[in-house]
């Protein structure tokens, strides 16, 4: 009787390339939406550190605006407003597709869950608007 090799299949192990984010529009803005979340807590620890330097009184917090006047950190807060606002526009269009909306037992346009985020979103800026200019 003849003795056969027992087969043992090779596994498949697709190469994906490192940059496998840059070959399609929608992996770079998955890629950016990721990494804007950086930016984010980047805001969020320099919000911190103001409320702190306020607390801690004028010359600190003279000091620290005078920090936030340098150019290097002009330009990279004007990055961060950037990827700020790439981020909440992202996370705005992501609300019709992790929302169930229905009416009448029939889905509704994506437009119905996603505008009033953005409304909601400019009004608050508006009001935000009217008090650093001293309106309210």
């Amino acid at each position: 009787m003849p003795q056969y090799a027992r087969y043992q299949p090779k596994v498949y192990k697709p190469r994906m390339s490192a940059y496998w984010w840059l070959d399609q529009w929608h992996y770079l803005r998955y890629a950016l939406r990721e990494a804007s979340s950086f930016f984010v807590a980047y805001f969020a620890v320099v919000i911190l550190i103001q409320i702190f330097k306020l607390n801690a009184g004028h010359d600190q917090y003279a000091a620290f605006q005078a920090w936030l006047r340098e150019p290097l950190m002009i330009i990279v807060n004007a990055i961060t407003l950037a990827f700020l606002l790439f981020h909440a526009v992202t996370w705005f269009n992501l609300v019709p597709r992790v929302m169930v909306r229905q009416i009448a037992g029939r889905p509704t346009p994506n437009a119905i869950a996603s505008i009033p985020n953005f409304f909601i979103w400019f009004g608050a800026s508006v009001i935000v608007a009217l008090f650093i200019m001293r309106i309210i």
